[in-house]
């Protein structure tokens, strides 16, 4: 038997999922959950084979839940938005249902799914590395059991940190598992500017700019904070500023 857990915040969608899985005796549904927080707190306590997954859902979206999740299990997307299905099977996706979709495209999901799984290509999901909705306007952080959502507003700098960034605000920084080239290619480019190959600043956040030994700059931040600026991106930050 198969397990399934079914994540989206319309009761009639999650309806629709279940009964089309009737005629599938194989699959049992396990839980089902009405926004991606308890999406995550259902997956990590009962593992289970696949989940069908909406996108936009309240708090927060489908692939920002996948990417909190170690290990994610197989997913098929179930979504009114069509604008997600690239990004969808760029993150290795089984498939993408565009509600509302008939009973026997759901099967052919469902088909696609047991063959991958029979061959032991079944998707996992451990990092999406597309722009995902809305990263331009928050940031969603898992720090240690508790989630948080960051406006990005509230960012005064990224630095680059192994295989992380740190994305530092006011009081503290957070982990995140993503790239600089990721966040440079994600943020607002009129906010956040690449002046380091391991620093990103808020444009916001900067006071002034120092002369610091020849032909070399420094960022100063509000807070007091001393951000180096590479030869190549002292032009570019110019330009950003209209200096």
């Amino acid at each position: 038997m198969k397990t399934v857990i079914i994540i989206d915040d319309e009761p009639l969608a999650r309806a629709i999922v279940k009964e089309y899985l009737k005629d599938h005796e194989d699959f049992e549904v396990i839980a089902e959950c009405n926004d991606g927080f308890e999406g995550i707190k259902k997956i990590s306590e009962l593992k289970p084979d696949l989940i069908f997954l909406d996108v936009q859902m309240p708090k927060i979206n489908g692939f920002e839940m996948l990417e909190l999740i170690p290990d994610a299990p197989s997913v098929i997307f179930t979504t009114a938005f069509d604008e997600y299905a690239l990004k969808a099977f760029e993150a290795s996706a089984v498939d993408y249902l565009l509600k509302p979709f008939p009973k026997d495209r759901f099967d052919t999901a469902l088909s696609k799914w047991k063959k991958a799984e029979k061959s032991s290509t079944a998707s996992s999901l451990n990092e999406i590395d597309n722009k995902q909705p809305d990263e331009h306007l928050r940031i969603v952080i898992k720090d240690g059991s508790e989630i948080k959502i960051i406006p990005t507003a509230d960012i005064h700098y990224f630095e680059a940190y192994d295989d992380y960034v740190k994305v530092y605000t006011k009081d503290k920084y957070h982990l995140k598992k993503k790239t600089m080239n990721y966040f440079e290619k994600a943020l607002n480019p009129n906010q956040f500017v690449r002046i380091h190959r391991s620093y990103i600043i808020n444009i916001n956040e900067l006071t002034k700019i120092e002369s610091f030994e020849k032909n070399s700059y420094v960022a100063i931040l509000k807070s007091g904070k001393r951000v180096p600026i590479s030869r190549t991106a002292y032009g570019p930050l110019k330009e950003s500023l209209g200096i």
